[in-house]
């Protein structure tokens, strides 16, 4: 068996925040329409493309909208008519174009945007929640959360690949944690354009092209007459994501030797751990430095990142998760009223695991709203209790708020 050796002279390194890799990764990809409307922290990218177009490094019609709903408007109606596309936004901004959201999906075009994820207001905040993408994710929007800004470019590459393909045409967000990620700088190793054009193959929209060579039917009005039908094929198309994203996978693994041993799901040093935590975005920071930290001390803890939140990983994380005795879901958002009174995260997981052969413990925890930074006093704490879960069996608090003043 040969191993195939990637040419490291068709990559450069450079420091770069997580927005300006998403806003290279539009340039490598040959996007055709980027639309924009400033919001923070989204906006960071909306200045590297401006940059990026000024050198001459990228070329497309870059349109700043007067509204965060005309934004999505312009590329939903761009990708039907066959353009690559690329938008974005933040929080509220991204509720103000909640119609054109919607409307996406149900007309299958694959649109790819970026989710500064940010507080909804009142009360008035900049800082990171992840409550804002999470919105769609009943709609048919493909959720991809990123750690890195490495991961943020890796992923950008992936969400037109599996968004364009004929078998799934659903939009896709890439949802990068405000500030953490949309600010902060990373060493990224940008690739050779010849790579990303083996990697992603032209948008091609077929016999579904809006055009006048080509007269067929956008929006119908439907009504009971076929609604139902057309939400099943919807849902079809969301069920067969999850293949095109391990062939996906695979190819970015092939070619640029990155994206970790499974594409929905990171594992770190959970294979002989009793506990372990499960997050999503920049959270994996502080928790890979606790795990650590406990490690030295003996003890036995892990952690599990979810990449994709839609399509959800239900099989990895049944078949990762029954391996220990109790385990810990940290959401860095909110949804109020729910079971348990727990987070979106904790709830979806409780769900996938329902019908497994072994149900661990869950314990749910809610940190980081609003920007507050999760540190490593605090995901110790989480450990301390999913441990205690695991010790006693007894789940005396289903659900804690941590870091959260009296």
């Amino acid at each position: 068996m040969t191993t195939e050796v990637k040419d490291t002279a068709l990559e450069r390194e450079e420091l770069i925040s997580g927005a300006e890799a998403i806003a290279i990764a539009c340039a490598l990809a040959d996007v055709d329409v980027i639309t924009a409307y400033p919001i923070r922290p989204y906006d960071t990218v909306m200045q590297f493309v401006s940059k990026l177009i000024a050198d001459g490094e990228l070329k497309c019609e870059y349109i700043v909208a007067e509204s965060e709903h005309s934004q999505f408007e312009i590329v939903k109606h761009a990708s039907a008519v066959g353009a690559r596309v690329f938008s974005g936004s933040s929080g509220v901004g991204w509720f103000y174009a909640f119609e054109a959201l919607a409307v996406t999906c149900g007309l299958r075009l694959p649109v790819v945007a970026m989710v500064g994820n940010r507080a909804l207001d009142d009360p008035g905040a900049f800082g990171c929640e992840h409550n804002d993408a999470l919105a769609v994710r009943d709609l048919g929007w493909m959720l991809r959360w990123v750690d890195t800004a490495q991961e943020a470019m890796d992923a950008a590459f992936m969400a037109w690949r599996v968004a364009e393909d004929k078998r799934v045409f659903l939009p896709c967000a890439i949802s990068t944690d405000g500030a953490f990620l949309t600010h902060s700088q990373q060493i990224v190793m940008i690739p050779d354009k010849r790579l990303v054009d083996e990697f992603l193959p032209p948008y091609d929209r077929g016999e579904f092209v809006l055009h006048p060579d080509n007269p067929i039917t956008i929006a119908p009005q439907v009504n009971e007459d076929w609604l139902m039908e057309i939400r099943r094929q919807t849902d079809a198309a969301m069920r067969r994501a999850r293949d095109v994203i391990t062939e996906a996978h695979n190819d970015l693994k092939r070619i640029f030797n990155r994206g970790g041993d499974d594409p929905f799901i990171e594992e770190y040093m959970t294979d002989d751990a009793d506990v372990v935590l499960v997050g999503m975005g920049t959270l994996a920071l502080p928790l890979k430095v606790t795990v650590r930290r406990l490690r030295e001390q003996g003890r036995k803890v892990g952690f599990v990142r979810i990449k994709w939140f839609r399509p959800f990983p239900q099989p990895e994380l049944r078949a990762v998760l029954s391996r220990f005795k109790a385990v810990g879901i940290i959401d860095r958002d909110y949804s109020l009223g729910s079971p348990d009174n727990g987070g979106v995260l904790y709830n979806e997981v409780r769900s996938a695991l329902y019908d497994g052969d072994k149900r661990v413990p869950i314990v749910g925890y809610i940190a980081g709203l609003g920007g507050r930074e999760v540190t490593v006093p605090m995901t110790t704490e989480m450990f301390d209790y999913t441990q205690k879960v695991a010790d006693t069996g007894i789940i005396e608090e289903p659900l804690r708020w941590i870091g959260v003043r009296d």
